[in-house]
């Protein structure tokens, strides 16, 4: 899964000017498994005694990064790429997000992660060349960072989402269920606590509301809603093979005849 990270993302960085700072940039990328930096328009030398003193066992990197003119150019082979800014950017129609929600979304295919000059980042005409920006959370009192802190806490961001894929595959976990297997679930669901009379038709919604936020926090697999679709199957097969009437003598009244969990 790191390859697979490795060979999928690049880090853009456009016009650094300062050769710490990408030497600091190439350090944290080979701490979280990243090799791929490119440079656009450089305004430094990234293979300067600078640089490589602060990259230390990162000069590998430095020395195979890829320098181009252009931001367009840095693009060239990536399908999805996301640009940060420290701005608020409410001229631009694309919502900021927080690295940890947007980021995961760079490692299914070839991308480039952008950031701008340390000065004054990146320009509207820059930020429109990415599909979604990011924005750092920070404390109000001091809203700026520094150009190697944010690469570090992004690139943190994207191992941390690398390693939780590898742990679920080593427990064997699969994939969140497509929200279509949800779906029906919840109208096969909806239906049956309406037909015992668990649901009221001026009720159901607000009830299968409650339902659906505690299955969205679960985030239960395929295996999992065809397990839950399996329980309500036999509960109707129940109620048609055994009617209420069969089982009166039984029960002997020990439930209200409409229960709920108000």
């Amino acid at each position: 899964m790191l390859e697979t990270a490795d060979a999928n993302i690049r880090i853009v960085l456009v016009e650094p000017a300062g050769p710490l700072n990408v030497g600091s940039v190439a350090r944290v990328m080979k701490n979280m498994g990243l090799h791929q930096l490119v440079l656009v328009n450089p305004q430094c030398d990234h293979l300067g005694e600078e640089a490589r003193l602060m990259a230390v066992r990162a000069a590998d990197i430095l020395e195979t990064t890829k320098v181009v003119e252009s931001l367009p150019a840095a693009l060239v082979g990536c399908v999805r790429a996301i640009a940060t800014t420290g701005d608020d950017c409410r001229s631009l129609p694309t919502p900021l997000e927080e690295p940890a929600d947007a980021l995961p979304w760079l490692l299914e295919a070839p991308s480039a992660l952008i950031f701008g000059r340390e000065d004054c980042g990146l320009t509207n005409a820059e930020l429109n060349r990415a599909q979604r920006l990011i924005r750092i959370p920070s404390s109000d009192a001091y809203t700026s960072l520094n150009l190697a802190q944010a690469v570090a806490i992004c690139c943190y961001e994207l191992y941390k989402s690398v390693v939780s894929c590898q742990l679920s595959v080593v427990s064997g976990q699969k994939e969140s269920a497509p929200l279509e297997n949800l779906e029906g679930y919840y109208q096969q669901l909806e239906t049956l606590l309406l037909k015992i009379g668990y649901l009221q038709q001026h009720t159901a919604a607000s009830r299968m509301e409650k339902f659906r936020r505690l299955y969205n926090r679960a985030y239960p697999t395929i295996d999992e809603v065809a397990m839950l679709r399996g329980v309500l199957r036999q509960t109707e097969w129940a109620i048609k093979t055994y009617p209420p009437e069969a089982n009166s003598d039984t029960l002997d009244g020990a439930l209200p005849e409409n229960p709920t969990d108000s």
